[in-house]
């Protein structure tokens, strides 16, 4: 009797063992980043993630560091980011921003592995997703044309320069947003949208730019630059030169350019809210839902951010209307 019971418990032990297993294999989570994790976009965003995925799931990131490294090695990039799937075999895979989901959606589209992509500036239907019933998620719109009005308010606009890197994301922008041009008007306001790759061409752009008849700047993304040798610059050193060095007040379409030594502010994006929205849609999943059966969304339509410094600097003066809606930082 005692064998019995010795051999019911071991059967028992076992099955617990195999039950445990087969439950951190079914919440293992594998975040793929277009950027890399100092970025304060995928920091956010991760965070908004994992805030929002409450319950036992193990997180593991692998980061494809495209604002780094050249393009030549974007594809190189993709292969490791997938060989890091194949190793992990996670139950559901989040696409961070639109290198990942460029570059890896065609073999994601083959897999039974759920997949939720987030960050997406460009139209999903570039990446020919449609037909896969694993893939849904969220899109991301640079608020340009809103947050041009709301600049209009601080200050007199006749003319609006926009900055931007050269890559991915700043393309697509150019495509979708300005469709393909680098001039509009947005309420009798001239603007103009200019994609700097060389760090010597920012820098003569933006010393520049009063003298060319400019009221006001928006840094939007300058993750991507490099100097004459081809050698990544810093993002911040970038963001902080420009801040100093501009002789025209600085706005943003990003939380992360926002503060002292940054830009004053405007109606920005924050990633965390990108991150919560596919959490949501994740959580959706895993319960059972197929992913082709959620609709794609947008992410937040953005936040009023101003840094208290960088309007002192500038003399400006919130009017009522703004104030009562913004987050003051700094």
């Amino acid at each position: 009797m005692k064998k019995v019971q010795c051999i019911i418990m071991l059967v028992a032990g076992f099955l617990i063992l195999s039950g445990s297993v087969a439950l951190s294999a079914s919440t293992s989570i594998l975040i793929i980043e277009s950027y890399h994790a100092e970025y304060p976009w995928d920091k956010s965003y991760i965070q908004g993630i994992r805030e929002g995925m409450k319950g036992d799931y193990e997180f593991f990131t692998f980061e494809m560091d495209t604002k780094r490294i050249p393009q030549s090695e974007y594809e190189k990039s993709a292969q490791k980011a997938w060989e890091y799937y194949l190793e992990k075999k996670p139950a559901l895979v989040f696409l961070g921003d639109d290198n990942a989901l460029k570059y890896l959606s065609a073999r994601f589209a083959k897999e039974k592995t759920p997949v939720v992509f987030l960050g997406i500036n460009n139209n999903p239907r570039a990446y020919d997703i449609f037909s896969a019933v694993n893939m849904t998620g969220v899109l991301e719109r640079p608020l340009l044309k809103r947050s041009i009005v709301e600049m209009d308010k601080l200050l007199e606009l006749k003319k609006v320069l926009i900055l931007f890197d050269s890559g991915t994301t700043s393309k697509v922008v150019l495509s979708e947003v300005f469709n393909g041009k680098e001039e509009m008007k947005i309420s009798d306001i001239d603007i103009h949208l200019k994609l700097i790759g060389s760090w010597e061409t920012w820098q003569e752009t933006v010393l520049n730019c009063k003298n060319e008849g400019y009221d006001a700047m928006v840094i939007g993304l300058y993750h991507t630059i490099v100097d004459k040798t081809n050698t990544h610059i810093d993002a911040e050193k970038v963001l902080n030169w420009t801040s100093k060095n501009t002789p025209i007040p600085p706005f943003a379409f990003w939380d992360f350019a926002v503060g002292p030594g940054k830009a004053i502010g405007g109606l920005t994006l924050f990633g965390k809210t990108q991150g919560q929205a596919a959490a949501e849609m994740a959580i959706e999943i895993l319960k059972g839902t197929q992913p082709s059966k959620i609709q794609v969304r947008y992410g937040e339509k953005g936040n009023l951010l101003f840094s208290r410094t960088q309007l002192k600097k500038y003399n400006i003066d919130l009017p009522e209307d703004i104030a009562s809606k913004a987050t003051l930082t700094d």
